[in-house]
């Protein structure tokens, strides 16, 4: 049993840093730089983004580290020695639930608009500015919200780590 929550406990840390550092590139690298670009750059830079993110290596990270968070919170429930860590593993689930609630109401519908706004080759400097101005505030600042959420998710499965 301390195999198998030693385990989880580590792999759900590890997936939830490789999503945490995701987002917060985006936050300080990625959109910044985008900014500094033309509407049409911005926006067929996020549709190549958004097509090469869907593969099985982020879906993985992705999926993982709250079914991880989670296997592991039920793993250290069903021991009486080990029930300090639930408060701070409940914690870190709802941390990064709220993520994907965020990332399924505001930034997928957002990506999906974004697609369907066609290729800004095809399209004239006013539709690609109005693409952009939808897109961008909103976006950024539900992906600063998702770093927000998954650091502290994070922080709190390493505190559990120094429990463990």
């Amino acid at each position: 049993m301390e195999t198998a929550r030693t385990a989880t406990l580590v792999a759900a840390t590890i997936t939830t840093g490789l999503i945490s550092g995701l987002f917060y590139a985006f936050t300080v690298a990625v959109m910044p730089g985008l900014t500094r670009s033309s509407d049409k750059t911005l926006v067929e830079t996020m549709q190549n983004i958004n097509k090469a993110i869907l593969n099985g290596w982020f879906i993985l990270a992705y999926l993982g580290a709250p079914l991880l968070t989670a296997a592991t919170l039920a793993l250290h429930a069903a021991d009486p020695d080990t029930r300090d860590a639930i408060i701070p593993l409940a914690a870190a689930l709802a941390a990064y639930v709220a993520t994907m609630a965020i990332t399924g109401r505001i930034n997928i519908p957002l990506n999906n608009a974004l697609e369907q706004a066609g290729s800004p080759e095809h399209t004239d400097t006013t539709t690609a500015h109005t693409t952009r101005t939808t897109f961008e505030t909103p976006w950024n600042k539900a992906n600063t919200w998702r770093t927000l959420l998954t650091t502290v998710s994070l922080v709190l499965l390493t505190y559990t780590l120094t429990l463990h």
